[in-house]
């Protein structure tokens, strides 16, 4: 809205509409201002070394609302007592001043606030490690009882911190990360409850005490790394190095290969090779693992020795390309990018393969739970020797398990992913010793009820990360094959060899200076219509709605056609724009498809819901007959983007009113039965970060609070001997 302010042309003629609308914009920039600082105010009266600084900031963003709305208020131009009145027709410099002042001090207010929210989640994190140093060293029930009841309520209001934050992250990378240490404090509150009790009731096993001391380990390294992603900061300032994983190693490798075309110097011949070497060594943990099979390691090794002599030949041909640009080289080398691409595809695909086959394999050998259930029979009869048989095959599983973990994080695709693979194998890892030990503590003491709901506890756990896993395999798998991905990537736009045979012929077109100022309202129009769309999926609760994806997706793509208006973003010709529209259009159509899918479900409003999906048809289709018109001629060519850009904004004008409605009638029609679903769990929510990348973010609830609450609140359940 500024930047309409900023940017509106001074005209000698000013319609009423045009002074009305420069006053509501005014007027909207002032409230908004004043909501804002209202609440960023109240977030600084529980600080006080903030206090003063956030009072400062507030009042200057105050006042240059109040300043943008005086400038703006234009509505009475017309009159003649008016005159002296200045406005932004008369003091142009003075909006630009007040929108810069506008802009500082908004900043100002949202660095603070972030600073008071670290604040209380390190103050709460410190609560919850006090409290658990005195859990620790308890010797009594009754201590232990008050003293859980309060660690209870710290770890909720630490939850409700975190999971705000979590939600505010816009790092996806931090975002996955958040949630694994959420997801291990999630458990590990549970678990601390039972190891502490059978610890409490036989105070001189050893192997009790072995169990309990390492959920409090775990629970304390899941805090600090709360800390670490929330102050962005790691110990000893030392930088994180994450292992590198085929998938990115391959996709990095291809992007240097495939820039020779462009550019036929910007790196060496050596640099190529030592990343092909890196991927290579990565290779080496499917080749070398005991549980690849002989025809995937085979492949493989096949593939590594196809890819260097792939690029030996791509080197001579680039080195000889570099002293003579003929015609004939610069095809080579092309056939020659061509071929080490596609030998790199292959490589990525059967390692693929190999992981994926081998993680199905191991979970639904897994699926069962024979070993655990034959620890829990074995220990409640207190026979030491079979516990130690199935103490051996759990760990012979737990390292089958772990590697599979080692192996899905080289294709797992994203970053999100990656780091989930990662906490999956800690949990393995951890947990495998931890079932062990409580399982041990049961056959010394085959009588004690707590030593057998402790083990069960662990065994949860241990059920729970293997149903995750089956979870994560299945994304691994959608992002592999294009359903998913870091980012939902609308922009499909013209490549070498892809779409039309014909782009080639079709020369690129910018729109000039002058074009893009006539059709800024336009694009403004559709910048406005976004915000609402993206407002309106972000009131789903069920963000995986076939519905709510449509329309995220018609909103990026969108977004997209706005900021080419401004000459931004990734459409940067007319010929990109017009692709954009095509498949904005096509994405309309699905969506209309899932309307129908609706409303054979519904009820009331069946008419109105048709009609509009038929209206949504026509429209799509209106727009992909314009955007594959042909035009010649820079004026033809704006007349046509012109169009393009009114029946995209038409479209969303439509799917405005489309998601409440389908919004309502879900609601109304299915009501607690699933079809909106509630807030998905932390296992779910933290495999899912992967997929919301521009998307608005859903809200997350905190962590098991429900059942860690039932816990605290049900602590009477604790025997009293």
């Amino acid at each position: 809205q500024i930047t309409t302010l900023i940017n509106h042309k001074d005209k000698p003629k000013r319609s009423d509409k045009t002074l009305q609308a420069i006053q509501r914009v005014g007027q909207a920039v002032n409230l908004a201002v004043g909501r804002f600082v209202t609440v960023g105010g109240g977030g600084a009266n529980e600080n006080h070394e903030l206090k003063e600084e956030m009072s400062v900031a507030c009042v200057e963003a105050r006042r240059a609302g109040e300043t943008i709305a005086q400038l703006t208020d234009v509505a009475s131009l017309d009159h003649p007592e008016s005159d002296s009145h200045i406005t932004i027709f008369t003091d142009k410099t003075g909006v630009v001043k007040a929108a810069r002042l506008l802009l500082s001090s908004v900043t100002k207010v949202l660095v603070l606030a972030d600073r008071i929210v670290i604040k209380q989640i390190i103050t709460s994190r410190n609560k919850v490690l006090a409290t658990m140093d005195q859990l620790e060293k308890v010797s009594s029930f009754q201590e232990f009882v008050q003293i859980f009841s309060q660690f209870g309520n710290e770890m909720v209001e630490f939850a409700h911190l975190t999971g705000d934050r979590q939600n505010d992250l816009k790092d996806e990378k931090k975002k996955a990360r958040m949630a694994a240490s959420r997801a291990v404090l999630e458990k590990c509150t549970m678990m601390l409850l039972t190891a502490s009790k059978t610890c409490l009731r036989h105070p001189d096993c050893e192997s009790a005490r072995i169990n309990k001391d390492g959920v409090f380990h775990r629970m304390r390294l899941a805090l600090e790394q709360v800390i670490e992603i929330v102050t962005d900061s790691r110990p000893n300032g030392e930088n994180e190095m994450a292992p590198i994983s085929i998938y990115s190693g391959i996709k990095e490798f291809k992007n240097k290969v495939e820039g020779l075309r462009e550019n036929l110097y910007f790196l060496s011949k050596e640099n190529l090779s030592t990343m092909l070497e890196v991927i290579l060594e990565h290779t080496e943990d499917f080749t070398d693992s005991a549980y690849t099979s002989h025809e995937h390691r085979e492949h493989i090794l096949e593939l590594s020795k196809q890819a260097k002599m792939e690029l030996e030949q791509l080197v001579s041909v680039w080195m000889q390309a570099q002293n003579q640009k003929t015609k004939d080289l610069m095809e080579d080398l092309e056939v020659a990018i061509l071929k080490t691409c596609q030998c790199m595809n292959d490589l990525k695909r059967e390692v693929h393969s190999a992981a994926t086959s081998l993680a199905a394999d191991l979970l639904k050998y897994h699926t069962d739970h024979m070993v655990l259930k034959a620890l829990k029979i074995t220990g409640v009869e207190g026979n030491l020797e079979a516990v130690a048989e199935y103490t051996c095959k759990l760990s012979e599983q737990k390292e089958q398990l772990v590697e599979m973990c080692r192996l899905l994080r080289h294709v797992s695709g994203t970053e999100p992913l990656e780091i989930t693979c990662i906490h999956a194998e800690d949990t393995f890892q951890v947990t495998g010793p931890q079932i062990i030990s409580a399982a041990e503590t049961l056959a010394l003491h085959p009588s004690s009820k707590i030593a057998k709901e402790n083990l069960e506890v662990f065994c949860e756990a241990w059920e729970s990360q293997l149903s995750d896993m089956s979870l994560l395999l299945r994304e691994i798998n959608d992002v592999f094959e294009g359903r998913r991905g870091e980012k939902r990537v609308y922009l499909s736009l013209p490549r070498p060899g892809k779409h039309n045979a014909n782009l080639k012929a079709l020369k690129p077109v910018k729109l000039d200076s002058e074009e893009q100022a006539k059709i800024a309202k336009l694009g403004l129009e559709l910048h406005l219509l976004t915000s609402d769309v993206d407002s309106e999926t972000e009131k789903w609760e069920d963000q995986d709605n076939e519905i709510v994806q449509h329309g995220q997706g018609m909103s990026s793509m969108a977004y997209s056609m706005y900021l080419f208006t401004r000459g931004e973003g990734l459409l940067k010709t007319t010929q990109d724009l017009f692709h954009q529209a095509e498949i904005f259009a096509t994405e309309g159509t699905k969506l209309a498809s899932a309307l129908h899918a609706l409303s054979d479900q519904v009820h009331d409003d069946k008419p109105l819901l048709l009609l509009e999906a038929e209206k949504l048809i026509s429209m799509c289709k209106q727009l992909q007959i314009t955007a594959k018109a042909s035009a010649q001629g820079k004026s033809a060519t704006f007349t046509k983007v012109d169009a393009c850009i009114l029946k995209t904004r038409n479209v969303m004008t439509l799917l405005c009113q489309l998601l409440p409605l389908c919004c309502k009638l879900l609601r109304k029609t299915k009501a607690g039965n699933g079809c909106l679903k509630p807030a998905p769990p932390w296992k779910e929510d933290r495999i899912r970060t992967a997929t919301n990348a521009r998307t608005p973010e859903r809200r997350v609830d905190a962590f098991g609070i429900k059942s860690l609450e039932n816990h605290v609140t049900n602590m009477t359940f604790l025997e009293s001997k």
